[in-house]
């Protein structure tokens, strides 16, 4: 059997796009083979995304269209760093599961 597969994208909003953001993830649709996904509120403005994915395979065929997701709402985001942009992501096999 194949790992679960995670990725986390941590993210800040503008505070004036703050309810615009959080509206948009409301209709955020499940992708083939993303288990379930999460939006964590970190801070007054800080977000982490996460999602559960069957495998890393499900994982990068669905990133094209959350690309395109990502672009919809970027101007919502602040910028983390001029390295980073306006996400943190990162992603990896899911090593212990209780």
């Amino acid at each position: 059997m194949m790992a679960k597969f995670m990725n986390v994208v941590r993210t800040t909003v503008k505070a004036e796009c703050h309810d615009e953001f959080l509206e948009h993830h409301s209709k955020f649709s499940k992708y083939d083979g993303q288990l379930s996904q999460f939006l964590i509120q970190t801070g007054d403005y800080s977000y982490c995304f996460v999602a559960i994915w069957e495998s890393e395979g499900d994982l990068i065929k669905a990133r094209p269209v959350m690309i395109e997701f990502l672009n919809s709402i970027r101007h919502m985001m602040e910028e983390i760093s001029p390295e980073l942009g306006v996400t943190d992501p990162v992603s990896g096999p899911v090593v212990f599961e209780r």
